[in-house]
């Protein structure tokens, strides 16, 4: 556990767990690096390419590699010490951002290197995930938890609105400076993790299954949940829909009209307003009507993205995607609370590589689902209809998944 009963405080912070700053710190200076290190892997492969689709190809070697290891990474973060998994995958992505940092230097003219470094960080995430999400429960007592999920949500959020602005600016002074900085960032993150007191315990196999169902045991749990079936296929399909964020280019050119400069400000508007509705939960977590809560701010979702698909406002826009940011926020905290607290801690990891899965999946997936509407349908009638998928949905899955719809308190989720 992490505190005895006696140290359990209902009003305390959770930043008074010492473990838990580490991991939070941890959180922080990894996500700013993996935004430093983004920039200068896009503009490096740009600068030697001048092709769009090379750009396609960053994202795509980084996703294969978590498609490919989610079921092995979920059933590593069950069996090992999820502190010395993160240990060994932040030095792994440290030694990637090492090889960038030769590449650079050596003057590399060629892509192919370059992509088959950011297969090495894809796995080295993909085992990191699971095992991430499976920890923190470890770090707080289970009456903190809520709160930690809010801080940790509006911690990445502020890493995301600093890293690419601190990116560019690195990289002014070159990409090997940019790779150098990533390098010890991560070097950093990983000495942070091995300072944790904290170990999570090995669980033994489980004796009455074969080797492919204990991999497979986190997608039977969930099928067998419908609470955690229908938090993770409600952010699926509702992100799927609503991925209004992968136009912002065409609304920025040629809707708008601002240009690079109010590119940038629209692509910050979601994580700040993710950000600051985290900050509040953090210190004011949901009491009571969870999932109702759940229902209603992904609905809000839906409709900030029809309002950011129809608008020529700038400041509207702007406003509509601040509003989109927090009530996917919302989500993000109830789903991640739900899916930590139903589960128990033998099968966290194999459980939270699949939740981490269906994200990576819904915004992939929903990137390219806008770009086909948008080809088909035009630019702002592919935003709308999203939006709308998005309240349908809303509306199907508040049916369909009762007993999530009537969650009340987040605690009440927690396994006997």
């Amino acid at each position: 556990m992490a505190a005895t009963a006696s140290e359990i405080n209902p009003e305390r912070s959770v930043l008074a767990y010492r473990d838990y700053r580490l991991y939070l710190s941890a959180l922080f200076l990894g996500t700013l690096a993996i935004q430093v290190q983004s920039v200068a892997v896009s503009w490096q492969i740009y600068d030697l390419t001048h092709n769009p689709l090379a750009l396609g190809y960053v994202g795509l070697f980084q996703f294969l590699p978590m498609v490919a290891c989610t079921l092995p990474a979920g059933h590593a973060a069950d069996r090992l010490d999820r502190r010395l998994i993160l240990v060994v995958c932040y030095c792994l992505e440290a030694l990637a951002a090492g090889i960038f940092l030769v590449l650079a230097l050596s003057g590399q003219q060629g892509v192919w290197p370059f992509y088959a470094v950011l297969a090495m960080f894809g796995t080295a995430r993909a085992f990191a995930g699971p095992a991430a999400s499976s920890f923190v429960p470890l770090l707080v007592p289970l009456e903190h938890f809520p709160k930690a999920v809010a801080w940790n949500s509006s911690t990445f959020q502020t890493g995301v609105i600093i890293g690419p602005a601190l990116g560019g600016a690195i990289y002014l002074l070159g990409p090997s400076v940019a790779y150098g900085v990533c390098m010890v960032l991560l070097l950093a993150v990983a000495a942070v993790i091995a300072a944790v007191k904290q170990r999570s315990r090995a669980h033994p196999p489980e004796a009455d299954m074969t080797g492919l169902e204990r991999l497979t045991a986190g997608i039977s749990y969930v099928r067998s949940k419908p609470i955690i079936l229908g938090a993770i296929s409600l952010d699926l399909f509702a992100v799927l829909l609503g991925g209004a964020t992968a136009l912002l280019p065409v609304y920025a050119r040629d809707i708008l009209h601002v240009g690079p400069t109010g590119l940038g400000v629209l692509r910050s508007a979601p994580a700040v307003g993710a950000a600051v509705l985290g900050v509040v939960l953090g210190r004011t977590p949901l009491r009571r009507n969870a999932g109702p809560i759940m229902f209603v701010c992904v609905a809000l979702f839906g409709v900030a993205t029809i309002v950011f698909g129809m608008s020529q406002s700038f400041t509207l826009s702007i406003a509509a995607l601040i509003v989109l940011g927090a009530s996917d926020m919302v989500s993000v905290y109830v789903r991640a609370t739900l899916i930590q607290l139903a589960t128990p801690d033998a099968m966290r990891g194999r459980v939270s590589a699949v939740n981490r899965l269906f994200i990576g999946a819904s915004n992939e997936l929903g990137e390219f689902e806008s770009g086909v509407t948008a080809s088909w349908f035009g630019t702002v009638p592919a935003v709308v209809i999203g939006g709308i998928g998005t309240l349908l949905v809303v509306g199907i899955w508040s049916w369909r998944f009762f007993e999530l719809r009537k969650v009340d308190r987040l605690e009440d989720a927690h396994h006997s």
